[in-house]
């Protein structure tokens, strides 16, 4: 059987795969949109369009670059790592929040239970790096106490 770990890594895993799928349809449909656009069209509106449809698809590859960071951050993680202290790829719970610590993601619920995907960058993610059970730290005037790790 799966872990919570296994599972919510799985998860993300995924969530980030259809993204990148769905973003690279849109590249796709918009390259077969300016490919028939440049047959039947001539003058300024022609060009106004094709330069939109440029600036779109760059927006789109922007995002799937960041996507493909997350993707190759999200297979760096081992599941199976045990570790004592709060590394990247650790599930920690602290009072009553499960936190992911991989690349900032939206809020799951995996096994009824609801995980925030943070960043080691972000505030919450630095203080609890290299903590342990029990440990305590505070973000923004609130206290966390490190209840499990896994």
């Amino acid at each position: 059987m799966d872990s919570l770990k296994h599972k919510i890594l799985s998860y993300y895993k995924q969530q980030v795969e259809d993204k990148l799928d769905a973003f690279r349809d849109m590249v796709a449909s918009l390259t077969e949109g300016a490919a028939n656009d440049a047959k039947g069209s001539a003058g300024d509106k022609h060009e106004t369009a094709l330069s939109m449809m440029h600036i779109e698809q760059e927006k789109l590859n922007h995002k799937i670059a960041e996507f493909l960071e997350q993707k190759a951050l999200l297979d760096k993680i081992n599941p199976d790592a045990v570790n004592e202290r709060v590394v990247l790829g650790s599930v920690v719970k602290a009072n009553t929040h499960h936190l992911f610590v991989s690349t900032a993601l939206p809020k799951i619920t995996v096994e009824g239970v609801t995980v925030i995907a943070l960043s080691p960058q972000s505030p919450l993610g630095t203080a609890m790096l290299g903590k342990g059970v029990g440990d305590a730290f505070e973000v923004n005037g609130t206290r966390y106490t490190i209840e499990y790790i896994q």
